[in-house]
């Protein structure tokens, strides 16, 4: 019953953590954007030493990445317009989720499109002897496709395989065995992502 209690803490530690993330996400100040003639200045705020600002186009070529060195408020400038026509996404990858910025170059001029940025939240994997707890917030109820490798001598089998549909607050415990056999990889899947852990 203890274990039951314990694990129902956790759980709704889980839930008011994702809560907090969510009105963090929704939060405007996160970032700031000052846009001239020839130079975007972004300013990114509460960031933290090693979270990856990129730039990408919209067939996920990275054209620029830099891990942010210190913590606290982040500035850097642009030149944007020297991007040929297209559609493109500043990046935020940190801990437990990635932030996007989109804009469009047109003309060498630059258009913001806050409105259409989104926070992508990334599955949380937590360890405890043999149990594997996997927790993940999906707002729009995006498909989550789980899949689990053991990898021993034989070489790497799939295990197990779920799709989880039309849920927000995702909450899964695996049993794995084995583990002094081998090793396991947890591949997710969601919103146009991989996501892989490995477990020795």
């Amino acid at each position: 019953m203890k274990n039951v209690i314990k694990h129902s803490k956790k759980g709704i530690l889980m839930v008011t953590m994702f809560a907090t993330l969510l009105s963090f996400a929704n939060d405007a100040s996160l970032f700031k954007i000052k846009n001239d003639a020839e130079r975007t200045s972004l300013t990114l705020y509460n960031v933290k030493q090693g979270n990856l600002l990129s730039i990408k186009d919209t067939n996920g070529v990275i054209l620029f990445k830099n891990y942010i060195q210190g913590s606290g408020t982040y500035t850097k400038s642009f030149d944007l317009t020297a991007l040929p026509n297209g559609t493109y996404v500043f990046e935020i990858d940190k801990d437990l989720e990635i932030n996007t910025i989109p804009f469009t170059v047109k003309s060498n001029n630059v258009l913001f499109d806050k409105e259409k940025g989104e926070t992508i939240f990334k599955p949380m994997v937590r360890i405890n002897d043999d149990m594997v707890y996997v927790s993940k917030l999906s707002l729009n109820e995006d498909p989550f496709e789980i899949e689990i490798y053991f990898k021993g001598l034989n070489g790497s089998e799939l295990m197990f395989a779920e799709t989880i549909e039309s849920t927000k607050t995702i909450e899964r415990i695996y049993k794995l065995g084995g583990l002094d056999f081998g090793s396991y990889k947890l591949v997710f899947h969601t919103e146009g992502r991989e996501f892989i852990k490995y477990i020795n």
